[in-house]
């Protein structure tokens, strides 16, 4: 078999809905009734049953589900020195709920450390065989970056460093050295998921960031130099991807846009092989920002939603899929839900059946719709061709 990489033509982005006890364990460790170690033993055992059915569900890449955080970003960001966090029942407004967040802070200049997630994924490695490959997935740079800048954060961030760009600089270095890390532990598929490209499309953040006195543009600027210094001197077998979306909490989402506003700058120059983006309602706008992806990059859609469990129309996708391939030829297109399951650990609003339901749609589609619709699409010879080459598991 050829060598397995991200993305794959079926895909997902990474984070799967915790199993209840596993949840519990985080409660009792929290409230000092379990140990660390009996909360990792939970834990072990829950990432060994996601990577056997994710295996069992014919998938060729395989996560930990995210089953040791909390949350999609924050935990990775304490495993630097420097970062500090405390639970104080702040949070995030998303779409009609407050996304219960822990905050997240500079105590110091950014160090590097051992990082605790590589340990993590080496634990995830030893299931890797001839047929599957581990991937890691932890937040972009400029995810860290925009952490520090918030409101809340911006005077203590001051604090250790005078400007912006002195921030860059040491996010940048500390990710190229993680970066590292993950390499020598025999990391060769890293994930970034960034929302700050999200963030910052539409009219309300051009608004947002006017009232602030902030030119947007230069905030374009910043996101894609951190993300690219950290990219500098990447190991040229390891492959880096970047998850791009609006926000995931508990089936709400964050911000609406299309791309067309940051195309220019994260679809064409930033430096890494493939842009796994939101496409999964209206929210996100059209493909026509596409055009836009610089060639050497794949480009995974999203057009599976995690948000809700109702399975997508099949003909509708691979129209979708038609309507993209307009700006991506079908071989640099791969599938995949829009976002994971639990980005936190609330996970979103459906069942663990649900879960699997939609990734065999993913792998149906992904496996034979985007390679056949070049050749049948809009013909009834690619039905039939589909349901004779394709058949949805039941998991």
């Amino acid at each position: 078999m050829q060598k397995i990489t991200s993305p794959y033509r079926y895909d997902f982005v990474g984070s799967f809905l915790r199993p209840e006890n596993l949840k519990q364990a985080r409660k009792d460790y929290r409230a000092g009734k379990i140990s660390k170690e009996q909360l990792t033993a939970v834990e072990d055992a829950a990432i060994r049953e996601l990577v056997a059915k994710q295996k069992q569900a014919g998938y060729h890449i395989i996560t930990d589900g995210e089953y040791r955080r909390e949350y999609w970003h924050l935990d990775f960001m304490w495993g630097f020195a420097g970062v500090g966090h405390e639970k104080t029942g702040g949070g995030v407004q998303f779409n009609g709920e407050m996304a219960d967040l822990e905050d997240t802070y500079l105590t110091g200049k950014v160090k590097v450390v051992p990082h605790p997630f590589v340990t993590y994924f080496q634990f995830l490695k030893q299931f890797e065989d001839d047929e599957t490959v581990a991937k890691y997935t932890i937040p972009a740079p400029a995810q860290m970056f925009q952490q520090m800048i918030v409101p809340q954060n911006f005077q203590s961030t001051r604090e250790f460093y005078a400007t912006n760009e002195e921030l860059i600089h040491d996010i940048g270095v500390a990710y190229q050295e993680v970066i590292r890390q993950f390499y020598d532990a025999g990391c060769r598929n890293l994930q970034l998921d960034d929302c700050t490209w999200g963030a910052i499309v539409g009219n309300a953040a051009k608004q947002r960031y006017q009232s602030l006195g902030i030119d947007l543009e230069d905030v374009k600027k910043q996101l894609l130099a951190v993300n690219n210094l950290a990219l500098e001197n990447k190991p040229a077998d390891m492959v880096i991807t970047s998850h791009i979306c609006r926000g995931n909490y508990h089936s709400t989402f964050f911000t609406s846009g299309p791309y067309d506003s940051v195309a220019d700058y994260v679809f064409a120059q930033e430096n890494v092989d493939a842009l796994l983006l939101e496409y999964d309602d209206e929210r996100s706008g059209g493909f026509e920002p596409l055009a836009k992806v610089s060639p050497n990059k794949k480009v995974v859609l999203g057009l599976i939603t995690s948000k809700k469990p109702e399975l997508e129309d099949k003909q509708t996708v691979i129209a979708r899929i038609h309507e993209a391939a307009k700006y991506i030829p079908l071989d640099r297109l791969c599938l995949s839900p829009q976002c994971g399951f639990a980005s936190c650990e609330i996970g979103n609003k459906l069942t663990e059946a649900d879960e699997w339901a939609k990734l065999a749609l993913v792998k149906q589609l992904g496996l034979c719709g985007v390679s056949v619709c070049s050749l049948a699409y809009d013909a009834p010879v690619f039905w039939q061709l589909l349901n004779q080459t394709c058949t949805v598991a039941k998991y």
